[in-house]
């Protein structure tokens, strides 16, 4: 038998997955457990995706992607955040956000060196610190703000390894964003201690209310140490055309760029091409938005009104937190029970940090329909305990 590495042996299958498989061998599941929009990519990318396929466009980039590409993202960039990055070496395009967090960790720490990453965290964070054979520091306290993380947790845990800081804003699966003193209080620390700080930004697209984002690449002195995550999953609902990218500086693009070429050569070709289109200037996203906030509000009132639990309206995401503690029962064991005998799939907090346990995520990914007969469901199950 060949001996499975020790990277292997850190890295499982997260529960957001494993209360997907289970959902899928039943039948009638109102499945609340992946942040996949259900809403179809809007048809002109679509339709540049397609016309890349059939004028031959199916072959290799560039490593970085097609300048092209990178040249709307500039202007992207220059256009909404006022950012100015060099699209010739200081952006990749990238297999989804997700190889580009994995590119950027590749590209920064060395075995054995430290990455602090402040609870609530997406899971795969601490998976791809792990892969990349550094250690996962995780600022998990359950006396800090709900949902949320205290910055003095976060000065306490850098030590002579400490490489890097994570951060999701806004984030998954909290739905919020982190405020400007907190980032404020991140880049002092980051910049005491020489650290690289990866903003994980591909929420922003789906802030509601009128709440204004702010990147912690815009603080003095960031922006030198600081990689920017985004994809076009989200805003665009392009998830399976595996489209992301990261903005960086200049040495960082370079060893992303060399590493890409030995870990998929380039982003898939007619998904670069969409993209293109997708980012043009045209508002694809505000109708998308608009839906997401209709079902936020449904299943924020539906919770609400159950017995026994509570949760607050999302700033951000597609994602309801719900507090389950006056059941009694942990994350999983709740998450377990409800899609065993309501045939509803939810995420056990405990995946996203012990200090939430007493949560379960909901993703507000399905339509309005099934997000009522979720909470119906969900309430006839909470009347049985």
């Amino acid at each position: 038998m060949i001996q499975q590495s020790i990277v292997s042996q850190y890295v499982k299958p997260s529960l957001t997955r494993k209360l997907f498989n289970m959902a899928k061998q039943l039948d009638d599941v109102i499945d609340f457990t992946l942040g996949d929009p259900d809403v179809p990519t809007p048809k002109p990318i679509q339709n540049a995706g397609c016309e890349a396929i059939l004028a031959g466009n199916t072959r290799y980039s560039q490593n970085a992607g097609l300048l092209p590409l990178r040249q709307r993202i500039s202007n992207y960039y220059n256009k909404k955040e006022n950012l100015l990055y060099n699209p010739d070496n200081e952006i990749i395009v990238t297999v989804g956000a997700m190889e580009g967090l994995f590119l950027t960790l590749l590209s920064i720490i060395n075995p054995g060196d430290e990455v602090i990453i402040p609870a609530p965290y997406y899971v795969n964070y601490v998976q791809m610190v792990y892969l990349c054979h550094g250690k996962p520091v995780i600022i998990d306290n359950s006396d800090a703000e709900e949902l949320s993380f205290n910055v003095e947790d976060i000065a306490k845990a850098v030590t002579d390894k400490t490489k890097a800081i994570i951060i999701n804003t806004p984030a998954n699966p909290s739905a919020k964003l982190i405020s400007w003193e907190k980032l404020q209080g991140i880049a002092e620390i980051a910049i005491k201690n020489n650290l690289a700080v990866i903003s994980d930004e591909v929420y922003k697209c789906l802030i509601y209310d009128d709440i204004q984002f702010k990147s912690i690449v815009t603080i003095d002195g960031m922006r030198e140490r600081t990689v920017l995550i985004n994809s076009l999953s989200k805003e665009f609902c392009m998830t399976g055309w595996r489209i992301g990218y990261a903005l960086a500086p200049k040495e960082i693009v370079e060893t992303m760029t060399k590493l890409q070429e030995n870990v998929c050569a380039c982003a898939p070709l007619p998904s670069q091409y969409a993209a293109i289109e997708a980012l043009s200037g045209k508002d694809y996203s505000s109708e998308m938005k608009n839906i997401f906030r209709k079902r936020r509000d449904v299943l924020v009132q539906g919770i609400s009104q159950i017995k026994g639990l509570s949760c607050n309206t999302p700033e951000a995401t597609f994602y309801l937190m719900v507090n389950i503690f006056q059941t009694g029962m942990t994350s999983e064991e709740f998450a377990i029970k409800l899609l065993q005998n309501a045939r509803v799939a939810t995420v056990p907090g405990i995946t996203y940090g012990k200090s939430c346990d007493k949560y379960i995520r909901i993703a507000f990914t399905l339509d309005e329909e099934k997000i009522r007969e979720g909470i119906a469901r969900i309430n006839n199950f909470m009347e049985t305990l």
